[in-house]
């Protein structure tokens, strides 16, 4: 039978032509025939997975680090719903993946043939679009191609996101290839679509800049803000700061940056007498709670600047919502808007700016008694906030830091000081710790340099089985494991302080006792054991075992990261006026 292997090489065909990449591949029997178009083709990169749900996180991480959809296939029955997370995620992160879940033919379906669930729209409204192909036809050859170059183009926008492509194959699964149907003569993909980034006209941009024009702004920068020349070229005309979360690419030290705002805004004196009258929000919200409630409060106008038709207004204060090209539109707002330039408005913040950096460093390094806040505590070992600072200090320009949700998103943001050269990126769609460990490795394999993840013990245990295989792959990538075994977050929320500490400690503290490097090196990677911060710089900058990767456990106490997050706000505020 040769319908459904050339079926399939059309398709993977097609994939090569739209300038795709990577394919991401869990085993199985019923995905064989795409599984082995994949695999015939040198143009594509293949990384094979033994479990859906890091080959689907892997997808979303290569996709996160190159703007382009990969493949990732799976077999039928549950091991298409393993990929449901990945999907959720890449549809609230706008990550473009292409999931391709092979499935039984109609009439093995709905009377308990093994592997066989109902596949049809498996991941609901996360998808950008579900396409079943039907089972390989010939007298359908024609429409092959446009259903694939249909999948590419529905991927990449104007909505980047995950495309469900369901594969219903019969036996036998494998066959040989005849002709291809003929593809465009020019090489190109079937259907060339150019989405391209909205561009205000001339009026639009008038009335946004009368709104905007005003002496007490600030620009709030997050993931997708545009290119930082213009954004920070706005700012500096406007007479502005640059509140700026580390995935923005904003975060660069330029005196228009203001990175350590959280700290900043602890202060209620600060807070009260910094509050803007507009506020222009470019892209996703960094993750500070305190800064999302300080901006509710504030009562100013708020301009959203998105690229894409998703609603990103968790407070539902923006008062003006546009769907625009980032970079164009700040570059062109700043031959309007002067008005706080004219102001000490700017000079206030990069003074404020100034001090909290130097709080931090004081703290950090011990001048401002930092051992003596945790002292109580018994602990003498590195700190939570010093290994994100140090970390993201360490990378060598060019290089990429993955980071966690949960706390090393927070302490990333809070406590990392400004520099440039450095991409950071993270799983901020959903902002749930499933599969981190998988989506650092797509980055890394996506990205060809080095890489680095940043990730809490539960997180790293949680997707443990990210680490099949990965001493085997062609990565330079660095995971440092923030141990305090246990969920340490929780320890800051109002649980700690209200429920009883046993049960506190079982339901949400959740020591679990187990050591992650003994589950890295059961992988064959290389581990070691960090003792202290400045220890980093040479850590991330030697790689592990070649074609590997390494493993690095920071081990801390939840008590004492609670106590130094508080000398840092403590120190921070007796510094600012």
């Amino acid at each position: 039978m040769t319908a459904a292997a050339t079926f399939c090489a059309t398709l993977v065909d097609e994939l090569v032509r739209a300038g795709v990449t990577d394919a991401v591949v869990a085993p199985g029997s019923r995905s064989t025939p795409l599984a082995l178009a994949l695999a015939a083709r040198r143009e594509l990169r293949l990384h094979v997975f033994h479990d859906e749900r890091s080959a689907s996180f892997a997808a979303v991480g290569i996709g996160m680090a190159s703007g382009r959809p990969a493949v990732v296939l799976c077999t039928s029955g549950t091991a298409a719903a393993e990929l449901h997370a990945a999907a959720v995620e890449a549809h609230q992160a706008e990550v473009p993946v292409i999931l391709c879940t092979a499935d039984r033919p109609p009439e093995l379906r709905d009377v308990s043939a093994p592997q066989t669930i109902d596949q049809d729209r498996l991941f609901g409204p996360a998808a950008r679009a579900y396409l079943d192909a039907g089972v390989p036809d010939p007298v359908l050859a024609d429409r092959w191609r446009p259903l694939l170059a249909r999948v590419i183009a529905e991927a990449m926008g104007p909505w980047p996101g995950p495309v469900h492509l369901n594969l219903p194959f019969r036996e036998p699964l494998v066959g040989d290839v005849d002709a291809l149907p003929a593809g465009r003569p020019d090489g190109r993909s079937w259907h060339t679509v150019a989405w391209g980034a909205r561009v205000l006209d001339v009026a639009q941009v008038d009335e946004l800049a009368t709104v905007l024009d005003q002496q007490r702004g600030v620009i709030v920068a997050g993931g997708g803000a545009g290119e930082p020349d213009a954004v920070h070229a706005l700012a500096a005309a406007a007479g502005w700061p640059v509140l700026a979360d580390p995935r923005s690419g904003c975060r660069d030290a330029r005196p228009t940056t203001v990175a350590a705002f959280d700290d900043l805004l602890r202060r209620p004196s600060f807070a009260a007498d910094h509050t803007p009258t507009v506020v222009l929000r470019l892209g996703r919200p960094p993750a500070s709670r305190l800064l999302s409630e300080w901006l509710a409060g504030s009562g100013a106008e708020q301009v959203q600047v998105v690229t894409s038709p998703a609603w990103v207004d968790p407070e539902g204060t923006a008062s003006r919502r546009v769907v625009a090209d980032p970079t164009t539109l700040c570059l062109d707002l700043a031959k309007r808007l002067s008005a706080g330039a004219r102001t000490p408005w700017a000079a206030r913040w990069r003074r404020a700016e100034e001090q909290a950096q130097a709080a931090i460093d004081a703290v950090l390094h011990g001048a401002a008694g930092a051992a003596g806040s945790t002292g109580s505590t018994g602990w003498t070992g590195p700190s939570e906030p010093g290994v994100a600072r140090r970390l993201v200090a360490a990378m060598p320009a060019g290089s990429t830091l993955v980071v966690s949700s949960s706390m090393p998103v927070r302490d990333v943001e809070w406590y990392a000081a400004p520099r440039g050269g450095l991409r950071i990126l993270a799983n901020r769609g959903a902002n749930g710790i499933d599969g981190v460990v998988s989506t650092a490795v797509g980055v890394a394999l996506a990205s060809g340099g080095p890489t680095a993840l940043l990730i809490g013990d539960v997180a790293f245990l949680h997707d443990q089985n990210g680490l099949l295989g990965l001493a085997s792959r062609d990565t330079e990538l660095t995971i440092v494991v923030v141990d305090n075994d246990g969920g340490g977050i929780f320890s800051f929320l109002p649980q700690a302080r209200q429920v009883e500490a046993e049960r506190f400690e079982r339901l949400f503290g959740t020591p679990h006792g187990v050591d992650p490097l003994a589950i890295a090196a059961a992988h064959g990677l290389s581990t070691s054991e960090l003792h202290h911060e400045d220890e980093l710089e040479g850590f991330v900058r030697a790689r592990g075992r070649p074609g590997g990767a390494q493993v690095i456990r920071v081990r801390t106490d939840r008590a004492a990261n609670v106590a130094v997050h508080q000398a840092i706000h403590d120190e921070v505020a007796r510094r600012i006026p």
